[in-house]
């Protein structure tokens, strides 16, 4: 603190005190195709001249044959489940360390989330966790491409062919990702994606399915039409579905944001690239490590390990409100690992549409063994996609936040 001629003390100035990028970013583009939406008239349908053109150009983006779109991201993975004949009875591997709607989504169809530890160095799905905890009775797994960091998808893929098992990627941090050089959302039956507000693209809300097969696009485009058969008569339903269609206006944002994406991608990766060199430098802070074949990361979070030891045993929440009082948008991230929030650990669901048996857990939801998330949530900062969009050379402003707010602790 600096004192003032009273003897009063006044906080010292933030390390930053200029604005990061503004997300959603709001242009000419957007409006201009709201624009085309709101004059034509055909402001919503699965036919609207604006969704088939997001779900053409999404689909060539990711070099998949089929794209559709929903109403969000949560509602996607419920489409792709229940496309897949999973539900009463059926088990559905996933990672524990992740946004709750990836398990949420499978008790969405009545089945039952088994949780599977994720890799120490990517926090993605383990693939000899995903090994041990495939049973009997597993119909599927969502592997999570977390903070747009590609999941393994060579042994994912490998391990679920072998046991006969589905894939769904969720991808909905991940927009732009790239593993071998191929489309992340690509790799298994679907990859599932989130519009949502905060989303790398974004209409505010929406979601969408990707796949190449061709009889599991039409059921996903059935299901999120309230069953109707594609071209069939209006009141005809020909299975479960709901009303999930995505609008012309979100459709038309979406397909704006799509022409700026792949220059936000190389922005992102530029300033990533700067802040995993120079955090490194700070003794206690350890960016995540990236997996070589991980050739393009989207970067909808850059994360990074804080080891309080090396801050003075400052606690992870006080280090990020420090980090924000310097105006760097640090978050602790998750606070608990899925299968320890009150809906799983108290088993506050339909037990019986899940086809509980009780041997699983041999325990309870909230004693399983699953260290490195544990981990993950004590540990983790994240910072937001937008900070990343910044001038590369700005980065240096999150690494003097770090460095003051180390000196600071040590020094009182």
């Amino acid at each position: 603190m600096q004192p003032t001629r009273t003897g009063a003390s006044v906080p010292p100035t933030p390390v930053r005190t200029r604005p990061w990028p503004q997300w959603p970013i709001p242009d000419a583009s957007g409006r201009a195709r709201l624009a085309d939406v709101f004059d034509g008239g055909e402001w919503n349908g699965v036919t609207a001249p604006a969704v088939l053109d997001f779900e053409a150009a999404f689909g060539r983006y990711l070099n998949a044959r089929h794209a559709t779109t929903c109403v969000n991201g949560t509602v996607s993975l419920e489409i792709a489940l229940s496309a897949l004949g999973v539900g009463s009875g059926d088990e559905v591997v996933v990672p524990p360390y992740t946004f709750l709607a990836t398990a949420t989504a499978v008790l969405g169809v009545n089945a039952l989330p088994v949780f599977a530890d994720i890799d120490p160095e990517t926090y993605c799905l383990d693939p000899e966790a995903l090994e041990a905890a495939i049973g009997p009775r597993t119909a599927a797994v969502i592997c999570v491409h977390l903070g747009g960091h590609p999941a393994d998808l060579d042994r994912l893929t490998e391990i679920c062919e072998r046991h006969g098992v589905a894939l769904i990627e969720d991808a909905a941090h991940a927009h732009g990702a790239r593993w071998r050089d191929r489309p992340v959302g690509t790799f298994g039956q679907y990859g599932s994606w989130s519009f949502q507000g905060s989303k790398n693209l974004t209409a505010g809300e929406g979601g969408a399915l990707t796949t190449d097969d061709d009889a599991l696009a039409v059921a996903a485009r059935e299901i999120r039409n309230c069953g109707r058969a594609e071209g069939g008569p209006w009141y005809e339903h020909y299975r479960f579905g709901g009303n999930w269609r995505l609008t012309a206006f979100q459709a038309a944002l979406l397909s704006a944001g799509l022409e700026q994406l792949p220059g936000q991608v190389e922005r992102r990766e530029e300033c990533a690239a700067r802040l995993d060199e120079e955090l490194a430098r700070i003794e206690g802070i350890r960016p995540l490590r990236r997996d070589p074949r991980a050739t393009t990361h989207a970067h909808h979070l850059y994360l990074f390990r804080y080891e309080p030891e090396a801050f003075g045993g400052l606690p992870l929440d006080a280090f990020t409100a420090a980090l924000r009082h310097e105006g760097i948008p640090a978050m602790p991230g998750y606070p608990r690992p899925l299968n320890r929030q009150p809906l799983f650990a108290e088993r506050r669901f339909d037990q019986r549409a899940t086809g509980w048996r009780p041997e699983y857990p041999p325990t309870r939801f909230d004693r399983l063994g699953l260290p490195v998330s544990e981990r993950a949530c004590r540990e983790t900062v994240w910072l937001p996609h937008h900070v990343l969009l910044a001038p590369p050379e700005e980065m240096s402003d999150v690494v003097e936040a770090v460095d003051v707010v180390r000196r600071r602790r040590l020094a009182s």
